[in-house]
């Protein structure tokens, strides 16, 4: 059976954590996020997640390669046998090109790059949107999906608040970082091929739609 190996590209709050799950669900895909995975990695104390902690504990970024090596060990699981969706990384040109050349040394390779498009100011509006309870972390939005009493939890009457990280500077610098870093990716990608863009602004069902069907049409390609 031919491998459906993904990354998924978009900025802050496009809702790749969304349509990540339901892909995953859909194709039964390995959800390879780079965060969670270095968080594990780190707290089973691995020889590579003992490598990231250094550099975590003394302030730096973790280097490419432990990310990689890491990445590497990952798609080799169980789960990651049918194929996987990768996102948090690559978030430059170079790492792509690192990324792909760790493939390649495991025989593996791109189905596709999968591009949420999002303007900046319905980034900001649906981040800044954002209320948290204290007490369990249940997440609202002033706008699309508010509390019957304002400022309390429906579940637990705990206080919600703003993230720091969903503050309009806050969301605007992510933006920023964004644009100047990860956003050539899509040159990149779409230059190799590989890119599917998709309109990350309509309802996240038809979305979704959307995106199964390309992924289905990507897979049936591959193993003509």
């Amino acid at each position: 059976m031919a491998e459906t190996n993904l990354i998924l590209l978009g900025p802050p709050g496009a809702g790749k954590g969304t349509q990540a799950e339901r892909l995953q669900q859909d194709f039964s895909l390995a959800h390879i996020s780079t965060g969670d995975m270095l968080r594990a990695q780190v707290a089973n104390g691995t020889e590579l997640g003992q490598a990231a902690k250094r550099y975590m504990d003394a302030g730096e970024l973790v280097p490419d390669e432990v990310i990689l090596g890491m990445i590497s060990a990952r798609i080799t699981e169980q789960d990651a046998r049918e194929g996987f969706l990768l996102d948090g990384f690559p978030r430059n040109s170079s790492q792509a090109d690192a990324l792909a050349a760790t493939l390649a040394e495991s025989q593996r390779r791109l189905t596709g790059a999968l591009a949420l498009e999002v303007p900046d100011e319905e980034i900001v509006r649906r981040l800044s949107g954002r209320r948290v309870c204290l007490k369990a972390g249940h997440v609202y939005h002033v706008e699309l999906d508010p509390p019957k009493h304002e400022g309390v939890c429906d579940q637990d009457g705990s206080r919600l608040i703003q993230r720091d990280d969903d503050k309009e500077d806050t969301i605007r610098k992510r933006l920023e970082v964004y644009a100047e870093q990860t956003a050539p990716l899509i040159d990149y990608y779409e230059q190799a091929g590989l890119l599917r863009r998709f309109d990350g602004t309509r309802d996240p069902n038809e979305v979704h739609n959307h995106i199964r069907a390309t992924v289905a049409t990507l897979r049936m390609e591959d193993r003509l």
